[in-house]
């Protein structure tokens, strides 16, 4: 048996999410698992190191696939990349050891959330950024940040209220920097549960426009309850940008 690890960038405007889907073939899995399965003959199962959600985007997205047969990595790359849509391309691809899953043994994931500050929403940021055309208050947002850092319960930050695994995770470090008329925001933790990076987002942002202050966020920490944490930031912000092992 032969494993492959690929890279993926993806747009994830017009796609139900990654996850393959009984009621839709529109996912980012699907898609690729259908041309694999075209390739070979046979059927494939796509490993990704997580799920985004529908809307969501990625610079490199990381997954996984066994082959019974040897193909040489540039010819699957180039036979996926015929196939695949514009907006979903493999950007490497490489034989690995067999003990290689892209999620399991994944030690770090990186996202950013891009919001546009700009007076009037820039056409050409809209699919990858959220407008707002209200002033934030960004040291209060800072400060808030740093509260949300370490390891913590967050099951207020996800919106799986049947979660029955754990719901704690490890945040490293979350960045607040201005960029002419984008702000970005940056998470980097050992993983995020279902929904965590945009609730994260829209709870930072409630800060930042005065609907609640910094200092509650341990409350709502300690609480696990999701109706006390901020609002669901939209999708098109998002992006996952880095995976490490």
């Amino acid at each position: 048996m032969h494993n492959y690890k690929m890279i993926l960038q993806y747009e994830g405007t017009r796609y139900q999410g990654w996850q393959r889907q009984d009621t839709t073939n529109n996912t980012i899995q699907g898609k690729l698992e259908d041309i694999l399965k075209k390739m070979t003959g046979t059927s494939v199962k796509i490993h990704g190191s997580g799920r985004t959600d529908a809307g969501v985007h990625a610079k490199a997205q990381v997954a996984n696939f066994h082959l019974e047969e040897a193909y040489e990595p540039y010819k699957l790359m180039d036979y996926l990349n015929q196939y695949l849509p514009e907006d979903i391309r493999v950007i490497e691809l490489e034989e690995v050891p067999e003990r290689f899953h892209s999620r399991l043994i994944a030690k770090e994931k990186i996202y950013t959330y891009r919001i546009d500050q700009s007076k009037v929403a820039d056409v050409f940021l809209r699919r990858y950024s959220y407008h707002i055309d209200q002033k934030l208050d960004l040291e209060e947002m800072k400060k808030a940040a740093n509260q949300l850092l370490g390891t913590h319960d967050f099951k207020a930050f996800c919106s799986n209220r049947r979660m029955k695994k754990s719901t704690i995770r490890t945040i490293y470090q979350i960045s607040i920097e201005q960029e002419g008329s984008i702000l970005k925001l940056t998470y980097r933790g050992n993983g995020f549960l279902y929904h965590m990076v945009r609730l994260l987002t829209g709870t930072l942002l409630e800060v930042g426009l005065g609907k609640r202050s910094a200092s509650s966020i341990p409350s709502i920490i300690e609480s696990r309850e999701r109706e006390n944490a901020g609002t669901l930031a939209p999708a098109q912000g998002l992006i996952l940008e880095q995976v490490i092992y």
